[in-house]
């Protein structure tokens, strides 16, 4: 049986007269990887922040491990790791002394603290560089240190914010397989806030579609292509031959068809109502043309995030970027998407983390 570590009930956040978080209801289990995705200003650093108990909800709560992150914020960080999209160390420092220096502001004495630093070294796979100075770490370098940074303390909860950002393909990998060790084999929970849908999908169990301040989804990434397609949006590709001007037309007459675009490699994409793959075959044969592919749509995060965020964006009567631009105004008028970050760096560097 699952046993829930986050729980957010009703979690609210306003400044002024825009709410940032807007009643999130989140549940996160224990050993999962769980993203919250969303555009840059949708809320989530300000749900970091109240999670950390770093800033005070205007209403509602958030609990983790049992602790109340508003009247429990020492517990809370206690057993809970950050890492920042950009992570900072002192450059002139090597790798090695930054780990110990967290180890011994994090209670170790310098033994413990220089034998859990060359184990966490050899884990991130950072031992070869760990006597060089950090300033002169790529930024992939500096994430996998990051993440050892992070685990000196042992934490239960690790928050990652946009881990994978500027990192090149094979980095990229090497990471995704590191915070999937985490979970797998550590049990640790894992929370990444982000907008890479690509390298989310290939990381975590379930997802949250974040806008406006607003959860407007979640689930496995399978169970919300699902819901889609039961809610009437259905998505498929097709490649025909010959191909001409008259199959756009005949696929837009065929009933229940929302949407035809023509794409790059030469095939068409139809949005429907419903399930029209027969009609479709029906249509183009009777037509003369040949069905050289049908390929459904709707299993891919990016698919999915666009259709639930122009939902979102419909519902509210505005568009995409009335969506972006209400959830940037709500951190900006507050503490602001990247001086949200600095208040979460620098509680944690003040003994704290």
């Amino acid at each position: 049986m699952s046993e829930t570590i986050i729980q957010t009930t009703g979690l609210t956040k306003r400044y002024g007269e825009v709410t940032a978080v807007d009643s999130l209801d989140l549940s996160i289990e224990k050993g999962e990887v769980f993203g919250l995705l969303g555009p840059n200003g949708a809320g989530k650093t300000t749900t970091t922040l109240m999670l950390l108990g770093l800033t005070d909800p205007t209403s509602g709560t958030a609990v983790i491990a049992g602790h109340n992150c508003t009247r429990e914020p020492i517990e809370v960080k206690r057993i809970v790791g950050y890492l920042p999209d950009n992570v900072g160390f002192y450059p002139e420092m090597t790798g090695r002394q930054n780990l110990v220096f967290t180890g011994e502001m994090n209670g170790l004495d310098r033994k413990e603290a220089e034998k859990r630093a060359e184990e966490l070294l050899e884990r991130v796979g950072m031992t070869y560089a760990a006597d060089r100075p950090a300033g002169k770490y790529s930024r992939g370098m500096r994430q996998r240190l990051g993440i050892a940074d992070v685990l000196m303390k042992d934490p239960q909860i690790i928050i990652m914010d946009e881990p994978t950002l500027g990192i090149d393909p094979e980095g990229m990998r090497e990471l995704i397989k590191l915070i999937r060790e985490l979970s797998d084999k550590d049990g640790r929970t894992i929370l990444i806030s982000s907008h890479q849908l690509y390298q989310i999908q290939q990381i975590c169990d379930r997802v949250g579609i974040f806008v406006g301040g607003k959860l407007i989804a979640c689930g496995r990434i399978d169970e919300l292509g699902r819901q889609l397609m039961s809610e009437g949006l259905y998505q498929i590709d097709v490649k025909v031959d010959p191909d001409s001007q008259a199959v756009r037309a005949i696929l837009e007459k065929i009933p229940g068809v929302k949407e035809v675009a023509k794409q790059r490699d030469g095939s068409y994409h139809i949005e429907s109502s419903s399930d029209i793959r027969r009609e479709v075959t029906g249509s183009l044969l009777m037509q003369g043309f040949t069905l050289i592919e049908m390929r459904s749509r709707g299993g891919d995060l990016d698919e999915i995030y666009r259709k639930y965020f122009e939902k979102a964006g419909e519902e509210n009567g505005r568009d995409n970027g009335d969506a972006e631009n209400a959830g940037i105004g709500g951190e900006d008028k507050g503490t602001g998407e990247g001086k949200g970050k600095k208040r979460i760096l620098d509680a944690l560097s003040k003994g704290t983390r």
